[in-house]
């Protein structure tokens, strides 16, 4: 293996943190690095973004100056000189001298093209494409309507009981009344509550959505739906339009559905999605 195959690793390695940190910062400055992970961990990770750069760069150049003294190296040694006789060992019955010495270089060849051309595919893809958010199908795979908030409501304190009227709800958002509906175990104390909630549409079934959020605990591969079904007179809107639901909860009409309360909605005003569309 010859110099410049052994350092390969090393390139692509030392040029994928590189790209990853140069990604990650300009993220930041473009106000997109909340879509990606919890807003709590920004700083931290700009950090070491800002680390990572000139650690990766003095990596680099560390590799190159490396192989420019090996390069000297093998020049010195193999400057010309008399060449000794090579003797043919198959005249004499012995093994044949072994050749095809790069007979693996072309894989390897290979497979670092591969790794250069997916880091650099995977960096002009978060440079040029705009970042999404998560979809309605996400929410759909991830199973939006789940009884199950433990995920979502992570290790924060749970949301305070109704059980009295002086408890303020005026800042619960979707997060929290549903993780409510799910810890009351008499929802009857939450039925005619006055709600005003913001999220995206999963489409029902019969006139009804879901109202949904994604929460993140620490970034957008773990973040988990969580959504209060919503029953309206009106047209359902689109999957994954942003929607403001204004109305009452109320028992849901469908008994065999594992949410027992819902939104009987009274409005339902259509919105652009907000800068920051996540839950925490």
């Amino acid at each position: 293996m010859s110099s410049s195959e052994s350092r390969l690793p090393a390139y692509l390695g030392l040029g994928s943190v590189l790209a990853v940190a140069l990604c990650t910062l300009w993220l930041a400055l473009a106000g997109h690095l909340d879509l990606y992970i919890n807003p709590r961990y920004s700083v931290f990770t700009i950090v070491l973004g800002a680390v990572a750069v000139p650690a990766s760069i003095a990596g680099l150049v560390v590799v190159a100056r490396g192989h420019e003294h090996v390069h000297d190296d093998e020049e010195h040694e193999h400057r010309p000189g008399p060449t000794p006789p090579v003797p043919d060992r198959r005249a004499s019955g012995g093994p044949a001298v072994p050749v095809g010495r790069g007979a693996g270089r072309l894989p390897r060849i290979v497979l670092g093209g591969v790794a250069a051309l997916v880091t650099i595919g995977v960096t002009a893809a978060m440079l040029v494409l705009p970042p999404t958010t998560l979809s309605a199908r996400t929410a759909q795979q991830r199973s939006v309507d789940s009884a199950t908030l433990s995920n979502a409501t992570g290790s924060e304190a749970a949301v305070s009981l109704l059980g009295s009227g002086a408890v303020d709800t005026s800042e619960y958002g979707v997060k929290d009344w549903a993780a409510l509906i799910r810890q009351t175990t008499d929802t009857t104390s939450l039925v005619g509550k006055q709600v005003r909630l913001s999220g995206f549409v999963v489409p029902g079934s019969d006139g009804s959505f879901t109202l949904t959020r994604f929460v993140i605990s620490c970034c957008a591969v773990d973040a988990q739906p969580v959504g209060l079904g919503v029953v309206t007179d009106g047209t359902v809107p689109d999957e994954d339009q942003w929607v403001t639901v204004t109305g009452a909860l109320a028992a849901n009409p469908d008994q065999a559905a594992d949410a027992r309360i819902v939104i009987k909605a009274a409005t339902v005003k259509k919105i652009a999605q907000p800068k920051d569309p996540y839950e925490y």
